[in-house]
């Protein structure tokens, strides 16, 4: 996983699945495509990690700060996909697949979420946010790392 030189992106990114106490899965509307709903993403910038890159995307895009808590996992899974072909564009020529660095974290349901880059967001119970959101990385991420909610 070579980074590439500005000014093209590198093919690194994360996916966080947020979710509250109630197992309500935080899911987001895309602003360039609105029928694409996802878990905050976004790319790593040069000189980040990660874990670097899940903080500062989840403060970006939900206004939700995790910095100086624990409350940020690695899920210790790193997907590989194919860049959609109308995205392909922001990578270097030949760039074809990235990388994704999967984390979770559970916030209030109290939690204010502040939108800078999407049209808006829902919370959903995990099944209805596995059937909403577009990738199958964030399908698998919710199915797997989102808790269910205990029987009663």
């Amino acid at each position: 996983m070579n980074s590439i030189s500005e000014p093209f992106k590198r093919p690194e990114s994360v996916l966080v699945v947020v979710y509250n106490e109630h197992h309500e899965v935080l899911v987001l509307q895309r602003i360039d495509d609105p029928s694409f709903w996802q878990s905050v993403t976004g790319s790593m910038e040069h000189d980040e990690t990660p874990i670097q890159t899940a903080l500062r995307e989840l403060k970006e895009e939900t206004g939700i700060d995790l910095h100086g808590t624990q409350a940020l996992q690695d899920c210790r899974r790193v997907n590989q996909y194919t860049i959609r072909e109308d995205w392909r564009h922001r990578y270097a020529p030949g760039i074809t697949r990235n990388f994704e660095y999967v984390f979770c974290a559970q916030v209030s349901s109290h939690s204010k979420v502040s939108l800078t880059e999407h049209l808006d967001y829902v919370w959903l119970n995990k099944q209805a946010a596995i059937q909403k959101v577009w990738s199958k990385s964030n399908k698998e991420a919710i199915q797997q790392f989102i808790p269910e909610l205990p029987c009663k």
